[in-house]
C-alpha cells in the first residue's frame, strides 16, 4: 500500500470545539487518488464540521488537516487550491445558461475556459448538450450538480468533496450522479462524502465510515455487505454507547 506521502487528504486527530461541545475527538482519516470514502453520521455527528476544517473555514484547536501536503489550517488558500466542493444545493447564477455558469465560475478560480472546453467538461460531468444552452433557473438539482461537477473538472480538482449529494434526487438522478463520481475517481480524484444514504454508498463508495460525537468509530467495505446488513451494522453502531 502507498505511505501516507501518497495521501491527498489527512486528518491526524483533529479536535474542533464550539464552547463546551466537542464536534471533533481527535478524528483520523486518510483518502488517496482514486479513493471515495463515504462519511455516514446521524445530524451533529461531525460531518459538516469536517468539510468546513478540510476548506479552511474552521481551525482545529488540535490535530492537523493536510490536502496535497498543504495544511488546512496555516494554509487555507493553497489547500482550497486542491479542492473543489460540491454542496447539497449548488448554488448557481439563475439567468445564466449552464454553460455561461462554468465559464464565469472558472473566471472566478482564475481559469480561462474556452466555450469548446466548457463544453467538453459539460459533457463529462453528464449534462445534456440540449441543457448546456438553457438558463440554470430551469434546471433541477442533478443539473445543478453536474455542472459543479464540471467545475471540478475544470479546476483538475485532487479533492472532491460532496455534502450530502443524493438527498432530493430521484432513483435515476441518483444511480447517475453514482456514476458520474465513480468515473472522477477513476479519473484520479479522491472523493470524501458526507451523507446519509445508506443504499447508494455501496455503489459509489470503497470505504465507509461512521462518524459518532466527532469520533470515527466504525470503517466498513461496503462491498462485503448488502444493503440490509449495512443498514444494521450503522444502526448498531450508533446504538452502541448512544448517537450523537
Amino acid at each position: 500500500m502507498a505511505g501516507e506521502s501518497d495521501a491527498v487528504l489527512e486528518i491526524r486527530g483533529a479536535t474542533v470545539r464550539f464552547g463546551d461541545r466537542l464536534a471533533l475527538d481527535g478524528l483520523d482519516l486518510t483518502l488517496r487518488a482514486g479513493e471515495v470514502f463515504a462519511l455516514l453520521g446521524p445530524n451533529g455527528a461531525g460531518k459538516t464540521t469536517t468539510v468546513n476544517l478540510i476548506l479552511g473555514f474552521l481551525r482545529a484547536d488540535a490535530g492537523r488537516v493536510l490536502v496535497c501536503g498543504r495544511d488546512a489550517g496555516t494554509e487555507p488558500v493553497a489547500a482550497r487550491a486542491e479542492t473543489a466542493t460540491i454542496p447539497e444545493q449548488v448554488a448557481l447564477y439563475p439567468n445564466l445558461t449552464g454553460l455561461e455558469n462554468l465559464r464565469y465560475l472558472a473566471t472566478l478560480a482564475g481559469l480561462s475556459l474556452s466555450r469548446d472546453a466548457a463544453r467538453r467538461h459539460l459533457d463529462e460531468a453528464g449534462l445534456a448538450a440540449e441543457a448546456q444552452g438553457r438558463a440554470a433557473a430551469t434546471y433541477s438539482k442533478g443539473m445543478r450538480q453536474k455542472v459543479g461537477v464540471a467545475v471540478a473538472l475544470a479546476r483538475r480538482a485532487r479533492l472532491l468533496l460532496l455534502d450530502e449529494p443524493t438527498s432530493g434526487l430521484d432513483p435515476a438522478a441518483s444511480a447517475e450522479f453514482s456514476g458520474i463520481v465513480r468515473a472522477a475517481a477513476r479519473r484520479g480524484t479522491a472523493v470524501l462524502m458526507a451523507t446519509h444514504d445508506l443504499y447508494r454508498v455501496r455503489e459509489m463508495a470503497d470505504r465507509v465510515g461512521v462518524l459518532r460525537a466527532g469520533r470515527l468509530v466504525e470503517e466498513i467495505d461496503p462491498g462485503r455487505l448488502d444493503h440490509v446488513a449495512l443498514e444494521r451494522l450503522y444502526l448498531d453502531t450508533l446504538a452502541d454507547g448512544g448517537a450523537a
